[in-house]
């Protein structure tokens, strides 16, 4: 899969994250079913967080020299939801209170660095050459990376609908 056809999956996921999002209240996007699950606005932080984070790893993989002769992982296994993930502390949400705008516009800055980031790449065949490693799936080649973005937002959109079924 090349970089413009997951950058179209990176928009639609976010797009839709976005069309679900819209229209929820503040008391629907900050209520927990129980103090050891996360709010829909938790999860957002939590995607924010990602987000800004993976930028960081792939800006990082791109100044590296050193050529990577890894294999290419499958990344199906982010969408299963029958296995629980646990997130590194670093991307852990807060208990802060957020509104819908706030939401949004987080989402849309961090989505603006990575986009710099992708759209700074003059040879876009490094994504495959270089990696950079993940704190809880190791060694993951950039292009990777970038790809599972967007797997992990639709893992939380997966969540975020089973949460709103669970208000009817």
């Amino acid at each position: 899969m090349e970089l413009q056809e997951i950058k179209q999956q990176l928009k639609e996921t976010r797009d839709e994250l976005l069309g679900i999002l819209n229209g929820l209240s503040r008391d629907q996007l900050n209520k927990q079913k129980d103090s050891n699950s996360w709010s829909i606005g938790q999860i957002c932080q939590h995607l924010i967080k990602t987000e800004e984070l993976y930028a960081i790893a792939i800006r990082r993989g791109l100044k590296s020299k050193e050529e990577s002769f890894i294999e290419k992982k499958s990344l199906e296994f982010l969408l299963d939801r029958s296995k629980k993930l646990i997130a590194p502390d670093i991307a852990q949400p807060t208990d802060e209170i957020l509104e819908y705008p706030e939401i949004v516009e987080k989402l849309n800055q961090s989505r603006e660095k990575l986009n710099e980031i992708l759209n700074s790449i003059e040879d876009l065949s490094v994504l495959h050459r270089r990696h950079f490693t993940h704190p809880v799936f190791k060694e993951m080649l950039l292009i990777e990376w970038v790809k599972s973005i967007y797997l992990h937002e639709q893992r939380h959109i997966k969540q975020i609908n089973e949460i709103i079924d669970g208000f009817q």
